[in-house]
């Protein structure tokens, strides 16, 4: 498969208007039926209330893929293969897992309904979602951020990971965190997502931006199948390495020997 290149920070949107037009999308709507894209930014709320097969094709839009389940664990525990992204053992307050509210008991006092769980006004609440890169603790020296914490990152298996700002401990600690339960088309408040990509098939150029990029290549064939889920039809070589690239910026991090394949929870 070569390298892995996986984003900074967790996805957000941007919509294509008819005009040919982009314009961000709210992070707080489902983009279902929208034609949007995937984009790695600091500083900005990332996408919840989306679906795996949503997040895929917004991955996809930007040339990019969902990342793998052993890919994405590489990249959160780093180069000193830590628990957590920072280190062996959980730091209140270094993730955004700490001190946050249910918005879901703030505003509906319980009541957990689809509707009650797609309501666009849960993430709007103080002490919820943070925007990406706010908790700067919450990184490794690959210059990954908010891999624990924050909102779930769905990956290709259909499984999310990590946790998000409620919970990042229930389903395992930190970057060993794996939520199986839900359908790849289950979404809620809670439901985000990060791109990865083949590294072949991105610019090398530095000075170039392949968050804009539409280009396919490296993509795989769409209808191949893993676990009845499409995917990516490279297999993950465990003689590869994980290089974290900034893949707004095309900047290379750092190189890793990935680690052997685990058994996924079930």
């Amino acid at each position: 498969m070569g390298e892995t290149c996986v984003d900074k920070y967790e996805g957000s949107l941007v919509e294509t208007l008819e005009d040919g037009s982009e314009v961000p999308f709210s992070p707080y709507e489902i983009p279902k039926k929208h034609q949007v894209r995937a984009v790695s930014r600091a500083g900005v709320v990332p996408q919840a209330y989306i679906s795996m097969f949503e997040a895929r094709r917004a991955c996809h839009n930007s040339g990019k893929r969902l990342c793998r389940s052993q890919e994405w664990k590489a990249a959160c525990r780093g180069p000193d293969n830590t628990r957590y992204p920072y280190g062996p053992t959980r730091v209140p307050g270094a993730c955004v897992d700490t001190k946050r509210i249910s918005p879901v008991i703030k505003i509906f006092h319980g009541g957990h309904t689809a509707e009650h769980m797609n309501d666009p006004r849960l993430n709007q609440l103080e002490g919820t979602v943070a925007p990406t890169g706010t908790a700067t603790a919450c990184t490794n020296s690959y210059g990954v951020h908010d891999m624990v914490g924050n909102l779930h990152e769905w990956v290709d298996e259909g499984i999310f990971r990590g946790g998000y700002y409620l919970d990042t401990e229930i389903n395992g600690e930190g970057c060993e965190y794996i939520t199986a339960a839900h359908a790849p088309y289950y979404h809620d408040y809670s439901t985000g997502f990060r791109c990865c990509a083949d590294a072949d098939s991105l610019p090398l150029d530095d000075d170039e931006d392949t968050s804009t990029t539409d280009s396919s290549d490296g993509m795989g064939a769409e209808n191949a199948k893993h676990d009845g889920i499409p995917v990516d039809d490279d297999e993950w070589d465990d003689d590869t390495t994980v290089p974290v690239w900034d893949l707004a910026k095309s900047t290379t991090r750092a190189l890793a020997p990935k680690p052997r394949r685990a058994r996924r929870r079930r």
